[in-house]
């Protein structure tokens, strides 16, 4: 309108009341076309109770008018930041089964475990006159439960190596390997001569050989470090959320193997420390456990946390320590720690290999910020990979991987501790 009265007042000023009159009108035919859009009958949201970490999630909005609306509906929904990165949505709504109703649905991806909340949905649409809408605005607080990521443990590849591998799909006694005698058999050609028991077969006049039983009934401890490091992202997920998964990845195969299972996790305190699990019926437990590990933003303690699972532990045990380090000062700290750790136990230390460094030591240098930048990420990883050479003379054995291959790595890690009897 003020285009129209600008020309009115230069054409002809004697009839400005012409431009009142036309805005007077003109916000008429807004009211009106207000009034004459769609009622709302009802909106729903259709969500899941429960999701996985990482996990696409599928939410859906259905909307009854008490007609077809003149134009196409519009959603704004609002969540915690726990569900989304940014925490709110925006998307049409289509036509459907119903003249009368309209329904759109989106799909985000949650970046902590927890319990994340969808706060409220706003619906707006048009008019026929397509002057004004109409809108509506429904606070839902829907809670959704969200999981460590177990998509690794449901894979086919992983279901296939279940059925194919010694333990199967049923506890039994395996025989011919570990270091519990089992019974004697007549030796034959092929087998290892190490096996043959000349006392047994000095008396019989013949050849026998022992068959062992695999060890089993060993405590598997997955130790989690929860502080700042682990907190930081990898790939979209922090990296506590990729060695959840890949501990209970490996903790699946663990009590199909016939071992318990156990989690702790720690920070600047100790988290927590789960009763040990013998059967994979138990195994829900594990991941409601792990469900409740913390994101704390300070740096770990390693001497408290590691002497508190020492004390919690009364027999010999692999420990899986899932960590990372930034800064010499704290690598040392924990150096020290898992020292005092080995004694004990058998350690295994797990940490992802940090792409981000090894981009900026290798990225070509355009300036000399470039150049300080690749000689700061260089030196650091050269630190790096001191501290794990200085774990490894310790006599810990230490897998570092990409996150995607951390959890299948693991498993091979601990088939070969089991079938070389080192844990007992």
């Amino acid at each position: 309108m003020a285009p129209v009265a600008v020309l009115i007042a230069a054409t002809a000023p004697g009839v400005w009341y012409i431009a009142p009159v036309l805005a007077a009108g003109l916000l008429g035919l807004v009211v009106i076309d207000g009034l004459m859009a769609a009622g709302l009958r009802d909106v729903q949201l259709h969500v899941p109770s429960d999701t996985e970490v990482g996990q696409d999630l599928l939410l859906t909005v259905q909307a009854d008018y008490t007609r077809p609306p003149a134009g196409q509906p519009e959603i704004a929904m609002g969540f915690d930041q726990r569900l989304g990165t940014d925490g709110l949505r925006t998307f049409p709504l289509h036509q459907g089964s119903g003249g009368d109703r309209r329904s759109g649905s989106v799909t985000i991806t949650p970046q902590r475990r927890g319990t994340g909340i969808v706060h409220e949905i706003a619906l707006r649409w048009p008019g026929p006159l397509g002057l004004a809408w109409r809108q509506t605005r429904q606070e839902l607080e829907r809670e959704v439960r969200v999981w460590p990521d177990l998509s690794p443990v449901r894979s086919p590849q992983l279901q296939h190596f279940l059925r194919d591998s010694q333990f199967g799909m049923i506890a039994r006694r395996i025989r011919g390997e570990g270091t519990q005698f089992e019974a004697l058999s007549e030796y034959e050609p092929g087998m290892d001569r190490r096996r043959i028991d000349w006392k047994a077969s000095a008396r019989h006049t013949r050849l026998y050989a022992r068959e062992n039983e695999s060890e089993r009934d060993n405590q598997i401890v997955f130790a989690f470090d929860c502080g700042q490091a682990m907190c930081e992202p990898v790939d979209g997920l922090a990296r506590i959320d990729r060695a959840v998964s890949a501990a209970l990845t490996a903790g699946f195969v663990a009590l199909k193997g016939g071992d318990k299972v156990a989690l702790f996790g720690f920070a600047d305190k100790p988290q927590l420390m789960t009763p040990f699990v013998s059967d994979t019926r138990g195994f829900h437990r594990l991941q409601s456990a792990a469900a409740g590990l913390d994101y704390v933003p300070r740096e770990p303690n390693f001497t408290l946390g590691l002497a508190t699972l020492t004390a919690k532990l009364r027999r010999r045990s692999l420990i899986v320590l899932f960590s990372d380090f930034s800064d010499p000062t704290s690598a040392e700290i924990m150096v020290e720690s898992v020292e005092r750790l080995v004694r004990h136990h058998l350690v295994i230390f797990v940490t992802m290999v940090d792409s981000e460094l090894a981009e900026l030591a290798h990225a070509p240098p355009r300036d000399l910020t470039d150049i300080a930048t690749a000689v700061s990420a260089d030196g650091l990883a050269r630190q790096r990979a001191l501290v794990l050479k200085r774990l490894r003379r310790l006599g810990v054995d230490v897998i570092e991987a990409p996150w995607q291959s951390i959890g299948y790595s693991l498993i091979d890690r601990y088939l070969q501790t089991k079938r070389a009897e080192a844990i007992g």
